[in-house]
């Protein structure tokens, strides 16, 4: 592990590629803002399915982006004291069912708890060792194993992000998350004024493909981020932020057209040591400073997709993440 005065002069050498160039936050804000107008306006219009299929996948992918860029605003990495920003992205989270009261909170948490052990859900996948998930009832290791299943980071859409983000915590506490269900209504609202347009045709063509595309490649980008083979966790009292950032967080391989739908989501590693870093310099920085230049790394390849969602506990012993299959072995 890196020492403490090394730690200094690795976050202090991160510091001035936080400067963002606004006119380029704006151009990227806006340009991925009207290609993804277009796309989910080619849902509608194309008269034939594949027209529409094809609109649809483009649609979830270019949202895809556009939701790391509100994630960048709400690091304060981009576009920072805009009241125009401030309202947009507001319209946005509330359009993609992240609404910035909890979006903020549970973020905010993961950020400061990164790869901690945990069966508690806030802002990040629950994580226990083998021993925890031994001495578990069997309603625990249940909702442990179902909270880390395959389809539900796949099928992020309406558990984690309708269910989670806005209807649990609405009625939860309605005053606090009232955007959280003005999120939930504005989505059925929406689904409601599709259907009378053209009927579920259009719902699930320009509502429904959109939506599960985005959060399902969202869902499991953020999964794969700390959950991959070369992980290393500590236990909660050993935690260190910049250890967890560096050890923890993964540098997702990704050719240039991923790299641009993720909008450099990929380079997390870099984004845990400095999280007001804009997404457009996390390349530049990982140019620049060579302690960044050797991360652990996964990637987009089918069967390294396959690794990482069987990986289910940590296994002390043996120093890494294991599949059930290796449990009972």
């Amino acid at each position: 592990m890196i020492r403490a005065v090394s730690k200094r002069k690795l976050i202090a050498a991160t510091i001035p590629f936080t400067q963002e160039d606004r006119l380029q936050s704006w151009y990227y804000f806006l340009s991925t803002g009207v290609l993804m107008v277009v796309a989910f306006y080619g849902t509608y219009w194309f008269s034939g399915t594949f027209g529409k299929i094809v609109c649809g996948l483009l649609a979830g992918l270019i949202t895809s982006r556009m939701f790391v860029i509100y994630h960048d605003y709400h690091h304060e990495a981009i576009l920072r004291r805009s009241g125009i920003a401030k309202f947009l992205m507001a319209t946005f989270g509330l359009l993609t069912l992240a609404p910035p009261s909890i979006w903020t909170e549970t973020h905010q948490h993961h950020h400061n708890h990164n790869s901690k052990f945990s069966r508690i859900v806030i802002g990040s996948f629950p994580t226990i060792t083998t021993d925890a998930y031994k001495h578990s009832t069997k309603a625990q290791k249940f909702w442990y194993l179902l909270l880390r299943h395959p389809l539900m980071i796949l099928c992020a859409y309406i558990p984690i992000f309708l269910v989670s983000f806005c209807l649990w915590p609405f009625f939860e506490n309605p005053k606090k998350y009232y955007d959280c269900g003005l999120a939930a209504f504005l989505h059925g609202a929406i689904a409601w004024g599709l259907y009378q347009l053209g009927g579920w045709p259009v719902v699930i063509h320009s509502l429904f493909i959109p939506s599960l595309i985005m959060f399902a490649v969202g869902g499991y980008i953020f999964y794969a981020q700390h959950n991959f083979p070369a992980v290393i966790l500590k236990n909660n009292d050993e935690w260190d932020y910049l250890d967890a950032a560096l050890y923890s967080s993964s540098f997702i391989k990704m050719n240039r057209v991923m790299r641009w739908f993720t909008a450099n989501i990929g380079y997390h590693h870099i984004h845990h040591v400095n999280s007001r870093i804009p997404f457009y310099r996390l390349h530049e920085v990982m140019i620049n400073i060579p302690e960044l230049q050797n991360p652990r790394c996964t990637s987009l390849h089918p069967f390294e997709i396959w690794r990482c969602l069987h990986l289910k506990l940590w296994d002390e012993s043996q120093g890494r993440l294991i599949s059930l299959k290796e449990l009972n072995r």
